[in-house]
């Protein structure tokens, strides 16, 4: 099912975006030829009869603004990549949410990687510090470690790490929305820049959406990676956001569910699941 794009005019480059990508009438076929059914990047150049390499300039401005996925998917000549439409409307909110907006307060907390309450995990798996790993690599040792709470990176090929968060600001204040970012990727041997996997996201025991990871990122160093760690080994990932409010829930800006804050419980039980 495709999503509905919110966004307001506090969000510039995002808004820039989709707007660079509407203003070209071939662009704007492009989306209508892809509303009908997915399709290669080839097959749109040949049906538009344009080169090749301009059709990929179209999709990625495309996909840069949000409106389309674009998938690596085997071929009869190497990978080829899928191209479909991910939203159905794009609401563009231009003022209310700044007039709204005025007297609120930010609260922020910023919680360890290493900090999990919980967790479900199996090899290939890992957990380094910034200094070296925690326990054996494939093991699930280093997760019982007392130093797991100095983790700098995991990875797990299939399970979960839950976190709990307090939700006593949620409580004692009117909450319009709840916010978690972290950094994510997907895993593979060593690393492979198209190595799509699905991450199920779970707030108090409901799931709420899943995010999509291209790849595990390598082949070019991490700005904050220690010396030590291995150039054939994951570099670096996306940064991902999730969002509730009492609209909904949002992953990157695109609404995912109905569940709200109200929903899902962030301010009546003693603490925040997020798995």
């Amino acid at each position: 099912m495709k999503s509905v794009l919110e966004i307001n005019l506090m969000e510039k480059e995002k808004l820039a975006d989709i707007g660079k990508a509407l203003s070209s009438p071939i662009r704007l076929d492009i989306l209508y030829y892809l509303a009908e059914k997915p399709a290669i990047i080839s097959d749109v150049a040949k049906y538009f009869n344009i080169p090749a390499s301009s059709a990929a300039l179209h999709i990625k401005t495309l996909e840069n603004a949000g409106l389309i996925f674009v998938q690596p998917i085997p071929g009869s000549k190497g990978s080829q990549k899928l191209c479909g439409v991910l939203v159905s409307r794009v609401d563009i909110d231009l003022f209310h949410t700044i007039i709204s907006g005025k007297n609120q307060m930010l609260y922020q907390e910023n919680i360890p990687i290493g900090s999990y309450f919980n967790y479900d995990v199996y090899p290939p798996c890992g957990i380094v510090s910034e200094t070296s790993y925690l326990g054996a690599e494939d093991s699930l040792s280093g997760f019982f470690c007392p130093d797991r709470f100095k983790a700098q990176l995991i990875w797990l090929s299939k399970g979960f790490l839950e976190y709990r968060f307090s939700n006593n600001v949620i409580k004692t204040h009117t909450v319009n929305k709840v916010q978690f970012t972290f950094e994510i990727c997907s895993e593979a041997l060593g690393y492979n820049n198209n190595w799509r996997s699905d991450v199920s996201l779970w707030i108090n025991g409901i799931e709420v959406g899943i995010i999509e990871c291209p790849g595990d990122y390598g082949g070019r160093r991490g700005r904050l990676n220690p010396e030590w760690w291995s150039e054939s080994s994951t570099q670096y990932g996306d940064l991902r956001k999730i969002w509730i409010t009492d609209n909904g829930c949002y992953i990157d800006e695109i609404k995912v569910s109905d569940h709200t804050i109200k929903s899902l419980q962030l301010d009546t039980l003693n603490y925040i699941s997020f798995k």
